[in-house]
């Protein structure tokens, strides 16, 4: 079992050191490039090479992006409990608590950890958190935000609907479509990670200790919940078992520049990021062994 977790995380830790190793030595790493790469092109490429072959019915996928909303919604309600408990304004902890790392920590942790079949499902968690953070997320953190002009300028909805239409109709890609998509997706998952670790090497951090307890609380929080709601919708059990491991990640990098965009105390949330991501390489481990 030890030998199967460390191959698991063993890619996340290269990945992301490989970034962190990047900037520690002065090199330059245009994130704000790779950043509309990786959404623009790379994920969206994902989103239809992953889901269009998937071996998962337009049903078990309508019910993994409904138990991801309620989950979230749930950390939402939570935020005011933990706020409390923190002593912190609940608007700089509401973004933390509800927007996990599903993207470039949860994708690598589920593919290597499930394999492609447990990917899809990976998928459909990440789509959701990306589509609740892009609309909600840029509206808390700016009051002039369009959630209608964000969703038709994001390429990710339009890979969802496209896949969403292969589903339901039973409809395969042709050959020589599937394969351009799949080359394209093949450069995103690396880069997620180097842009992690690129993205933790250029954080200030302060406030550890509130960063520690922050994310022991929120931890704990988002397994109960997403078990609790996979529970009540019945998921599958590779569905269930991947939305709590996706809803158990670190804090998403995103919150710390969108609290930097709304000026919500952007370094307490940046160590809220440091802190989670640090925690993540020893409760992940143990989260695994019990989901595997």
């Amino acid at each position: 079992m030890l030998a199967e977790l460390f191959a698991v995380m063993a890619p996340v830790l290269s990945g992301a050191g490989l970034g962190f190793t990047w900037i520690r030595l002065g090199h330059p790493y245009p994130v704000e490039f790779v950043t509309r790469l990786v959404f623009n092109i790379g994920t969206p490429a994902l989103v239809l090479a992953s889901l269009a072959g998937a071996e998962i019915d337009a049903g078990t996928f309508g019910r993994t992006m409904l138990a991801t909303a309620l989950v979230i919604l749930s950390m939402a309600a939570a935020t005011f409990v933990v706020s409390r408990l923190l002593r912190r304004d609940w608007r700089v902890l509401l973004a933390p608590m509800m927007y996990p790392n599903t993207g470039n920590m949860g994708l690598p942790v589920v593919l290597y950890a499930f394999g492609s079949a447990g990917f899809a499902y990976g998928i459909t968690v990440m789509v959701t958190v990306s589509l609740f953070q892009f609309t909600l997320g840029a509206i808390m953190a700016s009051s002039s935000g369009n959630p209608l002009r964000t969703l038709v300028r994001t390429p990710t909805v339009y890979a969802i609907l496209i896949a969403l239409t292969l589903l339901l109709t039973e409809t395969e890609l042709p050959l020589w479509l599937a394969n351009s998509v799949d080359l394209i997706s093949g450069f995103t998952v690396p880069l997620m990670l180097i842009t992690l670790g690129v993205s933790l090497a250029s954080i200030q951090v302060k406030n550890l200790r509130s960063g520690i307890g922050f994310s022991l609380l929120r931890t704990p929080v988002a397994v109960l919940l997403a078990w609790g709601v996979g529970t009540l919708l019945g998921l599958p059990p590779l569905a269930h078992s991947i939305l709590i491991l996706q809803m158990s990640m670190p804090v998403a990098v995103f919150n710390y520049l969108f609290a930097q965009r709304a000026r919500r105390e952007p370094a307490y949330v940046a160590s809220l990021v440091f802190c989670s991501t640090l925690l993540a390489l020893i409760y992940l481990p143990v989260l695994l062994a019990v989901l595997m």
